[in-house]
């Protein structure tokens, strides 16, 4: 498959399962959902892990590497998504996910930054369109 064809299906899922999760919380305090959403991730990494065995991917990979998926995985999946919670706890579901997905915003600024990306107007158009949608939203 192709990366865009990567991309939309990913965007598919995260924007059906924010609804999951709107139901999932409207009972428990975010923390708890937390817990329970951490419970379905690793669920799925068992899983995967009996569909293909991990073997030696651990050796195969430098400790730089390492440090940054593990602490991105801590980053957006623990703190990110403990913040999304309380957000989605307290807000319409449409609106904090949209305004929760001006991540692409933050990723091309730093991007520039830290890894001397290339400005492109493609690029500026869908920054455009993503600061203009949030507004329409607040």
């Amino acid at each position: 498959m192709k990366p865009f064809s990567w991309a939309l299906l990913t965007a598919v899922i995260w924007g059906f399962v924010p609804l999951l999760e709107k139901i999932g919380l409207s009972g428990v305090r975010p923390q708890v959902g937390l817990y329970a959403r951490c419970v379905g991730i690793f669920t799925g990494l068992l899983f995967y892990a009996f569909l293909v065995p991990p073997h030696n991917a651990f050796r195969e990979m430098n400790p730089k590497s390492f440090f940054f998926l593990a602490f991105g995985g801590f980053i957006a999946s623990f703190v990110g998504q403990f913040v999304f919670y309380q957000a989605l706890k307290a807000g319409e579901a449409s609106k904090v996910t949209a305004v929760a997905g001006i991540y692409p915003l933050i990723t091309f600024f730093l991007a520039l930054i830290f890894l001397s990306e290339s400005i492109t107007v493609s690029k500026l158009c869908g920054i455009a369109l993503v600061v203009f949608g949030v507004m329409l939203l607040r």
